[in-house]
């Protein structure tokens, strides 16, 4: 992956002419004065690890070729994808570049690092695929006492170690990536029917670790409804958890390390259910004039059925931008000019067995149309299945084109939504306008359960003198505004640092007080990604 941005160089593209003028004439968006820093020009701090911790590191790793303290795989290795993280990167900021990267090579290998760091001080963060989006890899460790800080890099445990036919389980080793994990699986007539934003570079460790979604969720679920077992490294020992699919036996420990984001043991590999590989893929669109029908006929459908595999609603300016189809807005030529329809665009899929994916999608057009939808047949559909990856690239075009681009997302009950939205909108439009650079702010609904749905923001607008001052005070209104409304601080991005004292707030001084003890248990030095999930004490 790019070292300042996101995924692979070739898939990138700049922003249509098109398009950079209407950044610059509806929000004031100009180019940046100052390019990227370039890798070769970065001023990397050395190593705070000495020889006789290095060389501990190289005998628990399984030799010195996997402990990398070379400038570049430090980089590799500093912070995730955020655009926080990615403005800091390309302007040489690099002072907190971990002082090592380790490559254990297994279960055993993770154990012996974990005691070699507790015993010498050392904060570890796990690190699959580098993608997080909320501070998930800026732990609190420079100036806390630690003598220095290793990357834990799992992309050695690779391997699909055993799948079961007849229960249609798999183990998988937590750093292997999404892509090769679903090829693995797809040559045994499998799928694990997990596809992320991030799907392309995120690791299995890292879904179970936050609790991610998949934009299949309707019909697959949430990762961490797929697993049913886990193998967790910690500094005391080692935890293996989930032995049936539904117990009684007390507390469900599964629970504590899944979203944990690495802060009480370090995942070594997950026990998850699979489905059969689908007989057919299909999408489409539908137009409903307003977000709030088209999120009642979400609601029918979540609660009455029948239930596609992908639902998710864009609202009148997402719709309107056409950001539910970012192959086309990132993409050169007159595709990137095609109007786009008016109200909501809602887009569905259906996949499994041919018969059953049928009956599916005809059951659901009559309801869809029953809520006052309007067919736009399979091309809205089948564009945003092409191009579902893309949104990452667009952010980093948008990046060089002199835009501020992220994302923030929360989740609620239905009857909450409306009123959620709004706040969350107007928090955002009211505090970057304020800074001087008045936002876009799209959203969508893209996960939708029984009882409710999430929201997923998009905000794009000037970069401005202090970006980064102005995006942090927006993103603070918002996250206040989520809590007032009784939505959750994440749906799926999870906690990192960057939404840890809104965590503190929703479960409360005495949550906080019982995962310290936790933490306290499984990790006694607080050398596991410090800062990351629980507050500071000062906090």
């Amino acid at each position: 992956m790019l070292w300042n941005g996101w995924g692979d160089p070739e898939q990138a593209a700049p922003l249509p002419d098109g398009v950079r003028d209407l950044l610059r004439d509806l929000l004031g968006v100009r180019p940046a004065d100052t390019p990227p820093a370039a890798l070769a020009d970065l001023d990397v701090p050395a190593s705070r690890l000495g020889a006789d911790v290095l060389d501990a590191l190289a005998r628990a790793a399984g030799g010195a070729a996997h402990v990398r303290t070379d400038a570049a795989a430090r980089v590799r290795h500093t912070r995730g994808k955020s655009t926080p993280d990615l403005l800091r990167i390309r302007a040489g900021e690099v002072a907190d570049a971990p002082d090592a990267v380790v490559l254990p090579g297994g279960h055993d290998e993770v154990l012996a690092v974990l005691r070699v760091c507790a015993e010498r001080r050392v904060a570890v963060v796990p690190f699959g695929g580098g993608t997080s989006v909320t501070g998930g890899l800026a732990p609190y460790a420079n100036g806390s006492g630690f003598s220095g800080v290793v990357a834990l890099d799992l992309r050695r445990l690779d391997r699909l170690a055993t799948l079961d036919e007849v229960a249609r389980t798999a183990v998988l080793d937590a750093g292997l990536r999404a892509p090769e994990a679903e090829r693995l699986l797809g040559e045994r007539g499998f799928t694990l029917g997990h596809f992320p934003q991030s799907f392309e570079w995120a690791t299995i460790g890292g879904f179970a670790a936050t609790r991610g979604s998949g934009q299949a969720s309707a019909g697959y679920g949430r990762f961490d409804e797929m697993v049913v077992g886990l193998t967790v490294a910690t500094p005391e020992g080692t935890l293996r958890l989930g032995r049936a699919p539904r117990s009684a036996a007390g507390p469900d420990l599964r629970q504590l390390v899944l979203g944990s984001e690495g802060a009480f043991g370090v995942i070594t590999s997950v026990t998850v259910r699979v489905r059969p590989l689908p007989q057919v893929r299909a999408y489409e669109g539908w137009r409903f004039g307003s977000f709030e029908a088209g999120a009642a006929a979400l609601r029918a459908l979540a609660q009455d059925g029948p239930l596609p595999t992908v639902l998710r609603l864009s609202d009148e300016t997402e719709t309107m931008v056409g950001l539910a189809r970012p192959e086309d807005i990132g993409a050169a030529g007159e595709a990137a000019q095609a109007p786009q329809p008016g109200g909501c665009l809602v887009v569905t899929g259906y996949e499994g067995a041919a018969g059953e994916a049928a009956d599916r999608r005809a059951a659901a057009r009559v309801a869809l149309r029953a809520a006052g939808g309007e067919p736009l047949g399979a091309e809205p559909g089948e564009a945003w299945a092409q191009g579902r990856y893309r949104a990452p690239y667009l952010r980093d075009a948008l990046l060089d084109a002199g835009a501020f681009a992220e994302t923030l997302e929360t989740a609620g009950f239905w009857p909450a939504l409306p009123r959620l939205y709004e706040a969350v909108r107007t928090a955002l439009t009211r505090t970057l306008t304020a800074a001087g650079t008045p936002p876009l702010v799209m959203c969508h609904v893209s996960h939708v359960y029984e009882t409710g749905a999430s929201l997923y923001f998009t905000v794009v607008g000037a970069r401005g003198d202090d970006p980064l001052g102005a995006w942090e005070r927006a993103k603070r209104a918002a996250s206040d505004a989520i809590l007032e409304c009784g939505g959750t601080i994440s749906h799926h991005h999870g906690v990192g640092t960057d939404h840890r004292p809104w965590y503190a707030r929703e479960i409360g001084p005495l949550g906080v007080a019982a995962l310290r003890a936790v933490k306290s248990a499984l990790d006694p030095a607080g050398i596991l990604n410090p800062g990351v999930l629980l507050p500071r004490a000062d906090e």
